[in-house]
């Protein structure tokens, strides 16, 4: 199997180790079962997967400050924890999973760990205790989730699994599907406010013509009494001259 220090190597990618930020070391093999490859120069690491690499203990592991995320299951640690508290202060999430660890005192040295808050020991001895998780809780009052689970058996939610990855991804970016819907929910907006004008704007008009047809109409039926009236005056006037014309033959004959 390939050693543990050449895998670190090619991992690096001819990167400068003050850079790197998640390094990924699994299944190889430590060639005394401790840390080896890893030096103080990682300064900016954060996140370090150490899986199945024949490790029987963490005492080689050099100083992390920036370290948060530790995976270090289905090796052969059986305690000596104390290095990580001292090496790596700022350590939320640890795997132990499938390690050697057996009694409840290997893992007190983690009481140190202030920032600890997920912490994986299924799959060794220890687990199998009675009243295993209550005594966990209890040993490190700082934990929030063991196994996955917090203290009243609630699974950690995907938010809080995800938060690592998140971090060292960088801030959230806005989904461009997201800003596509936005997009077309305000287009709509508008269709829909300009249709509701155009339907006012086509209303009033019809109104206004309603009104012009009405003056129209009044205008008409003024004219035709203005004619009927007309006519009866100037039968009037006709009867009136008919009349004096037969006064005016009587006095002739006289």
């Amino acid at each position: 199997m390939e050693k543990m220090k050449k895998r670190i190597s090619l991992e690096l990618r001819s990167r400068n180790p003050a850079e790197v930020v998640e390094l990924v070391v699994e299944n190889c093999r430590s060639s005394d079962g401790e840390v080896e490859g890893l030096s103080e120069e990682y300064v900016a690491l954060e996140v370090l997967s150490m899986v199945n690499v024949g490790l029987s203990s963490l005492a080689k592991l050099p100083s992390l400050p920036k370290l948060r995320k530790l995976e270090v299951s289905d090796n052969t640690i059986t305690g000596n924890l104390d290095a990580l508290a001292e090496k790596c202060p700022n350590v939320a999430y640890l795997n132990l999973s499938g390690n050697k660890i057996k009694e409840l005192s290997s893992i007190e040295p983690l009481k140190n760990l202030k920032n600890l808050k997920s912490l994986y020991l299924y799959s060794c001895e220890v687990s199998t205790l009675d009243d295993y998780t209550d005594a966990v809780f209890e040993l490190l009052p700082q934990l929030t989730f063991l196994d996955g689970y917090d203290q009243e058996d609630n699974e950690v939610p995907d938010s809080e699994a995800d938060t690592d990855d998140d971090d060292v991804a960088g801030p959230h970016e806005v989904d461009d599907d997201d800003e596509e819907e936005d997009d077309s929910s305000e287009g709509e907006e508008e269709e829909v406010g300009l249709s509701y004008l155009m339907k006012e704007g086509i209303q009033d008009e019809e109104d206004d013509g309603d009104y012009v047809e009405e003056e129209e109409e009044e205008e008409e039926e003024e004219e035709e009494d203005g004619d009927v009236d007309g006519a009866d005056v100037q039968g009037e006037k006709r009867k009136r001259d008919a009349e004096d014309d037969g006064d005016g033959d009587d006095d002739d004959d006289e």
